[in-house]
């Protein structure tokens, strides 16, 4: 009954809002209606699109999107420990891992349809793959703002969380490969270190190089699109190259 009441007063705000569009299509994401619009143009406005280095502070995303960060990564620690509760702080931390790196949190943009509301200044960002990941956790920080970290929780497990496929396989699958080698150095009193070896600067972003050495012999080496993704790719060439695991 409180959900048809609840639906009856949407749709009558709705009717007689001024900006009823704006707040239609964020009702449809997040299930509610937002209290302050404000905080969701915010986080949907890429630095890119604001015409001077003041206003990208003020007015782009980039603050809500460390906010966010926060409450992503907290929330997730939440579901994990409660959800494992008879694993160790290795696996959690791999798990949390998994769940929000940037390829989830780019699909989660996605499916949920933030790509269509992003604000940038038409540039296609072919090379900037963060782009969307960054809007996600910017509207994570927007409803924090707006109405709580209950609300986000809500949000985060109920409605975005699940459109990964598979949240617990993820959680449970092993393909941090960063962390998988720093455990086993450490395991094994090995002494491992990430070198950047090259940052190329391109037209919308930049492109790494990295490797990885243990005891000061090179075992890998990774390129991406950001420095993460290359020393994860650096990671994995390690891991295969010594067998690591198998």
């Amino acid at each position: 009954m409180h959900k048809v009441l609840n639906k009856i007063f949407v749709k009558i705000r709705l009717l007689f809002c001024k900006e009823r569009e704006s707040y239609y299509a964020l009702y449809s994401i997040l299930g509610f209606l937002p209290n302050d619009l404000k905080h969701y143009r915010r986080a949907l406005t890429h630095s890119s699109s604001t015409h001077s280095s003041a206003k990208k502070v003020s007015a782009s995303n980039e603050r809500l999107e460390f906010l966010g960060d926060a409450v992503i990564s907290s929330v997730v620690s939440d579901y994990l420990y409660f959800r494992f509760r008879k694993e160790r702080e290795g696996f959690l931390s791999r798990s949390r891992s998994n769940i929000v790196c940037r390829d989830s949190l780019n699909m989660l943009a996605v499916e949920l349809k933030l790509d269509k509301l992003l604000q940038t200044d038409g540039v296609e960002f072919k090379y900037k793959n963060n782009l969307y990941g960054n809007a996600f956790e910017a509207f994570i920080g927007a409803i924090y703002i707006d109405k709580g970290y209950n609300a986000c929780r809500t949000f985060l497990l109920e409605k975005a969380l699940p459109k990964l496929n598979n949240l617990e396989e993820l959680a449970t699958s092993d393909t941090n490969y960063k962390s998988r080698i720093i455990e086993w150095a450490q395991k094994n009193h090995k002494e491992i270190v990430f070198n950047l070896i090259s940052e190329k600067a391109l037209p919308n972003g930049h492109f790494f190089v990295s490797e990885v050495c243990i005891d000061g012999e090179c075992c890998g080496k990774g390129e991406g699109y950001s420095k993460r993704l290359s020393q994860q790719q650096a990671a994995k060439e390690a891991i295969e190259k010594l067998s690591i695991g198998s």
